[in-house]
């Protein structure tokens, strides 16, 4: 049985100039200049220096396009389209003048890389200094392309001899293949590459260093005991190995001396190191907050000439035939794509200033003394309250972007803190809580550092009343590790 109702709902949606806008604020610097070359190169109807003036050459005759029927596509007939929109007799775009009138001493330069030799290249140059034969050299240079960043073989040596036997059609075994790694690979630099875990790693190394009383002992220290020594059970390792604090102290400071990633020391890693570009730039100027955009997030951007001249050519045109006219409408898309971007790209500006400046003006005192204690409790909430503006729209703009600050260049979103209450009923940051915690860890007593529920004792002492499970959250935030591993001799 058929049935026919009639529905009423109410739904929200977003305009594609929403989605844009959006996609556009997330975007930290270095993405959103790639994004503006993207849409360069999609859009021809973008430009970004133009060399000509832009005039009056098609106003009022916007009316004349689009009058005549079409059999083929109705649609084109009740499309009006106005010139004076897409063209502007200011070269110099408004949005620009958000970023504070940067110089061009401030505009950000490019860094130069120079090509070098890679780790792997490195340890295969002195590999080939060997006289091994064809196939050692290849089972060789199999396992070297096998060690990780670090300079470690994480993998089993039984897997390899499957893979060479698959991908090589190399037949060998493990035995030959640990005597190549322990006999060759293991004598490169930098010293301890080709390891198979941290304790061999250390072990290698005090293996090739001058042999003295302090040598030899870190060396049992870590042959016979490393686990003890790992957890630092100094009482232990004391009693097993018959000696003083002096002397362990001084084993420890050869142990801690040496390198356990023996990979990163080489300076020609592969690994590509990423620089930060801040979005913003806050300046103390006499006492005052000084708040600049980054020059990159402003390109110029204008209507391309040429498209421009295609209205020209229509307009002159006596017999506006049907193909000028579907070409006239496809310069029309493109200049609507155009317009919307460079709208897109005045509202960013705008978004990203005026949610930094409720966020500097929120944070005042921190952004004038640098410390961490002048930080007032903050939360999306609170901006978005003051910029009427959504919170999502907040969270876009601090989770991506860095600011610069004569303290440092760091992630907005770090500023954002929960609050407690402190014993006098003053709300807290809960940064300037891990910022006393922190301090805490440092000035005790490393021969006996306190315990979670110690510290949370001292804060306590202190006027923030956390429990013992929070202390322990915010030491883990920290990175700082248990007492026990912050143990010293």
């Amino acid at each position: 049985m058929l049935k026919q109702e009639l529905q009423q709902k109410l739904q929200q949606k977003l305009s594609p100039q929403q989605i844009q806008l959006m996609k556009l604020v997330q975007l930290p610097t270095v993405a959103f200049e790639q994004r503006v070359k993207e849409e360069m190169e999609e859009n021809p109807a973008l430009e970004d220096q133009p060399d000509y003036e832009e005039d009056d050459l098609f106003k009022d005759n916007s009316d004349e396009l689009y009058n005549d029927e079409m059999e083929e596509r109705d649609s084109i007939d009740d499309i009006e389209i106005n010139v004076d929109e897409y063209l502007s007799d200011d070269e110099f775009p408004s949005y620009k003048s958000y970023t504070n009138n940067y110089s061009a001493d401030d505009d950000e330069k490019s860094i130069p890389y120079a090509q070098g030799t890679t780790f792997y290249d490195h340890l295969k140059e002195q590999l080939h200094m060997f006289r091994l034969d064809e196939q050692d050299l290849t089972l060789a240079d199999f396992l070297i392309g096998n060690l990780d960043e670090d300079g470690y073989l994480r993998r089993e040596v039984r897997s390899i001899v499957d893979d060479l036997a698959f991908n090589l059609n190399i037949s060998t075994t493990e035995e030959h293949l640990t005597h190549l790694l322990e006999d060759y690979i293991q004598r490169l630099s930098p010293t301890g590459v080709g390891a198979r875990d941290l304790k061999e790693c250390l072990l290698l190394q005090l293996k090739r260093k001058t042999q003295t009383d302090e040598v030899e002992l870190a060396y049992e220290l870590i042959n016979q005991s490393f686990d003890s020594f790992a957890k630092k059970h100094y009482k232990k390792l004391l009693k097993k190995f018959d000696i003083d604090e002096e002397e362990l102290r001084n084993a420890i400071e050869e142990i801690e001396g040496l390198n356990p990633k023996p990979g990163k020391a080489f300076g020609g890693n592969t690994k590509i190191i990423e620089h930060i570009v801040p979005d913003f730039t806050i300046r103390i100027i006499e006492g005052e907050l000084e708040l600049t955009l980054n020059g990159r997030n402003a390109p110029q951007l204008h209507v391309s000439r040429q498209y421009a001249e295609m209205f020209d050519t229509y307009k002159k045109s006596e017999n506006k035939n049907k193909e000028q006219k579907k070409a006239v409408l496809f310069v029309k898309q493109k200049l609507d794509a155009a317009k919307w971007f460079i709208e897109a790209i005045q509202q960013r500006q705008n978004t990203l200033m005026a949610t930094m400046t409720a966020i500097m003006n929120y944070q005042k005192d921190y952004f004038l003394t640098g410390d961490d204690r002048d930080i007032r409790p903050m939360i999306l909430k609170d901006i978005a309250e003051i910029v009427d503006m959504d919170i999502s729209t907040i969270s876009r703009v601090a989770n991506s972007k860095y600011v610069n600050t004569p303290y440092g260049t760091f992630l907005i979103k770090e500023l954002f803190s929960e609050s407690m209450t402190n014993d006098d009923g003053e709300e807290v940051s809960t940064r300037e809580i891990k910022k006393i915690l922190s301090e805490i860890v440092e000035n005790e007593n490393k021969r006996k550092p306190l315990t979670d529920e110690k510290l949370a004792k001292q804060l306590k002492e202190n006027g923030y009343s956390i429990a013992r499970r929070t202390v322990a959250k915010y030491r883990e935030q920290l990175n700082i590790p248990v007492a026990r591993l912050r143990k010293e001799i």
